[in-house]
């Protein structure tokens, strides 16, 4: 990645950042200072997406974000939960930093308005929560690059992972399908239920790319369609459930 020392950042640019910056409740003047220096522009890099081909990009920062998110969501769940156990705290974190997550976070922030993408990459709207996933972890990334710590981080996202937290633990198997289903089968004696995969489109980001047929004991019971195999499981899970319980109480 070329050097960014000279680049001058434009001042509707500036703006747009430091509108963000108030929505994440970062002091936009205090981010940025008396004067924009090449040290202070990552939340710039962090919202340019490669397929704007420019000189500078947000992979860096989003690799830098993944891990300052689970680090961060860790400290919330020892803060928050201290009581509760390993495995417990595990399958919370996969949840408080999943894609799905992050895309809720980005979209409540409106992120796609200040995220420079290229023509092609803004013409695939199947694609678009990824985009948002992606740039919403990449400026956690540049969020801790700027301050050092987590305080900032803390501050923007703790409030959402209260509420993802609350309805996580109040219906534990809302985005664990799979388990739900497991769980069940198991309780009633049944093999476990097998999950067909089929590639139905090679375009990244398409919704039905892969379909799922769930079989249990010989039969069909679900289907589902998501952008990978691990989506469309969960999908063929959550359907097949519905469709168990709804039999059981007929």
């Amino acid at each position: 990645m070329t050097s960014r020392a000279k680049y001058e950042i434009p001042i509707d640019r500036i703006n747009q950042l430091k509108s963000l910056l108030m929505r994440i409740k970062i002091n936009p003047n205090e981010y940025f200072g008396e004067k924009i220096s090449h040290n202070s522009d990552a939340i710039d890099e962090a919202l340019t997406h490669t397929s704007a081909q420019l000189q500078y990009n947000h992979e860096n920062l989003e690799f830098l974000g993944d891990a300052v998110l689970r680090l961060a969501a860790s400290e919330f769940i020892e803060q928050k939960f201290p009581k509760m156990s390993v495995g417990d705290r595990s399958a919370l974190r996969s949840e408080l930093v999943s894609d799905r997550w992050l895309t809720k976070v980005g979209k409540s922030i409106k992120i796609d308005e200040v995220f420079v993408i290229g023509p092609k990459a803004a013409g695939d709207s199947s694609a678009l929560s990824t985009l948002q996933a992606e740039a919403t972890e990449a400026l956690i990334g540049a969020i801790y690059k700027h301050y050092k710590d987590l305080t900032q981080i803390h501050n923007w996202l703790n409030p959402y992972w209260e509420e993802e937290s609350l309805n996580v633990l109040n219906d534990p198997y809302r985005n664990n399908s799979k388990s739900a289903l497991q769980e069940w089968s198991q309780s009633r004696g049944f093999k476990l239920p097998k999950y067909d995969i089929k590639e139905l489109s090679k375009k990244h980001g398409d919704p039905k790319r892969f379909f799922c047929e769930v079989h249990l004991n010989g039969q069909i019971i679900g289907e589902g369609w998501g952008r990978s195999r691990k989506e469309a499981e969960k999908q063929g899970a959550a359907f097949a459930l519905k469709f168990l319980i709804k039999a059981n109480n007929e």
